[in-house]
């Protein structure tokens, strides 16, 4: 009878020769799916042995989040420990990391250390180098991840759960054109432009001036930087040398400071604005008629779908066969339908 060695488990389940070891062996430190693997491939290959049962722990989830202080962020890692705490701790443990924006070296180390620990990760995170090698480790260590709002093209992620953001700028600037009769000039205040979000955003908006509503020149693309500070004094600076404001699209943080300057220069009820997600600084601006227009991404849909398709690959190796899986439907809300 042939002799069934660890490089032959190890070929048979696509893992190491130290990762066979350590699960018939229970020695730890191996995912639970990767466990499942291996010791599937000791079954199948008939190894005369008694295997460790599979002892089903609870998955160890990490989000990795902007540590900006934006709405939308502080919502959704509301709504993950709420998903977590429905899915109760025997079956999901979910951790929460926010990181600044601005340091993408930090947020590729963070992967790489939970990729060690966590049994999958749900990144928020920019087109660095540094960012893709730690998606790429991950792949090695068989920890998958869900890239969330804004996409990574060609990294090694298991999906991507967003709304189309191209789409969103196209909305927005359909919605700016079509509600501005005269001619005159529109501000775009963007986020961090390293973000693929913010670029599609603005792309989209400025396709669609261009394209069809040749009357509205737009200005150059403030970069907030997801700083109110700087927003605050882009956008004054940029008020006092414009005569012929007509509209305004912020596609990041900062609707509060927006309003308060287009408040001081007198603009409020002559500029069309246009923002993105409805709460309470959204909603008080519809109800003093001084914002047109609000694209929701329903950050409770990013959540949910982002652990369902992570759970459905750890517990059922399901691979998602394109990203429509991940879509996320954005709403527009006016001050018609947004109470």
């Amino acid at each position: 009878m042939k002799t069934i060695t660890l490089e032959m488990l190890a070929e048979l389940a696509g893992v190491g020769v130290a990762t066979v070891d350590r699960v018939l062996n229970e020695r730890g430190g191996v995912s639970p799916r990767t466990t499942q693997k291996v010791l599937q491939a000791a079954r199948e290959a008939g190894l005369k042995r008694i295997l460790p049962e599979e002892h089903r722990h609870a998955w160890q989830i990490e989000v990795l989040l902007s540590g900006n202080d934006s709405f939308f962020f502080k919502q959704l890692a509301i709504d993950f420990a709420a998903i977590a705490t429905r899915l109760g701790y025997r079956r999901i443990v979910l951790h929460r990391t926010f990181v600044p924006e601005s340091r993408p070296d930090r947020l590729a180390t963070l992967i790489g250390e939970r990729s060690k620990t966590r049994d999958g990760l749900i990144v928020f995170a920019h087109e660095h180098p540094a960012i893709y090698e730690a998606l790429q480790l991950c792949k090695q260590r068989d920890v998958p991840v869900i890239t969330i709002v804004t996409d990574l093209p060609g990294a090694e992620r298991l999906c991507h759960v967003g709304i189309n953001q191209l789409q969103a700028g196209r909305t927005a600037g359909l919605m700016m054109g079509s509600m501005i009769k005269q001619q005159g000039e529109v501000i775009v205040v963007s986020g961090r432009f390293e973000y693929r979000a913010h670029q599609q955003r603005i792309q989209g908006f400025r396709d669609v001036l261009e394209e069809r509503f040749p009357q509205i020149a737009l200005r150059e693309v403030l970069a907030g930087q997801e700083s109110r500070i700087t927003i605050s004094k882009l956008l004054e600076k940029q008020l006092a040398q414009s005569a012929n404001v007509v509209g305004l699209y912020n596609t990041g943080l900062g609707n509060t400071e927006i309003s308060q300057a287009l408040a001081r220069h007198r603009l409020t009820d002559s500029c069309t604005l246009i923002t993105h997600e409805l709460y309470s600084t959204t909603k008080a601006l519809f109800a003093k008629k001084a914002l047109a227009l609000t694209l929701d991404q329903n950050s409770v849909r990013h959540a949910q779908l982002a652990v369902d398709i992570l759970l459905g690959y750890l517990e059922q190796g399901d691979v998602p066969e394109d990203f429509d899986r991940g879509k996320v439907t954005f709403m527009v809300y006016t001050q018609e339908n947004y109470a």
